[in-house]
């Protein structure tokens, strides 16, 4: 389980890694003839304008906000589930004359119940786990688009052509 987990959390900072590697920069043309020089200090200056209006730094590492989720004690499983069927098989049998074969019976249906129980619950464990890891990638993105706008939108007032 902790391997599951150290595992989310290693494809979560590279998936943040390769996002500021490929995603971000916006392609800036000087759409009216501005030298390098004015070029740089528009870009700083929209830079500086789009992190206050949307929060966001591009250039702040990313981090993980919060713990993984905790695993939740298991309930139930083949052992309990055998345990409880063999009792009411055991109990439903003694009625007529069969409490053996009954708690045969509810044992081995029970251990199926439990089985399939714990197999619930491991699922909904790993379901819980994976939208963890996948919660921080999300937000990331859609606060990078937020910024990506904004600084479209300042440059494109100061005269240069965005994509």
């Amino acid at each position: 389980m902790r391997r599951n987990v150290a595992l989310y959390f290693i494809m979560f900072v590279l998936c943040m890694a390769g996002q500021n590697a490929l995603a971000s920069d916006l392609t800036i043309y000087p759409a009216q003839g501005q030298s390098q020089e004015q070029m740089d200090k528009d870009k700083y200056e929209c830079y500086s304008w789009a992190k206050q209006q949307t929060g966001f730094d591009p250039m702040a590492q990313p981090t993980a906000s919060e713990p993984p989720p905790q695993q939740e004690a298991q309930k139930g499983g083949v052992g309990r589930g055998a345990l409880r069927g063999a009792a009411v098989g055991g109990a439903v049998g003694s009625f007529d004359g069969e409490a053996g074969e009954g708690a045969k019976k509810g044992a081995a249906a029970g251990a199926i119940v439990g089985g399939i129980r714990r197999g619930q619950q491991n699922k909904e464990q790993q379901q819980k786990e994976q939208q963890w890891a996948q919660e921080p990638t999300n937000q990331y993105t859609q606060q990078r688009s937020a910024y990506n706008k904004a600084q479209a939108a300042c440059l494109e007032g100061r005269g240069y052509s965005v994509k």
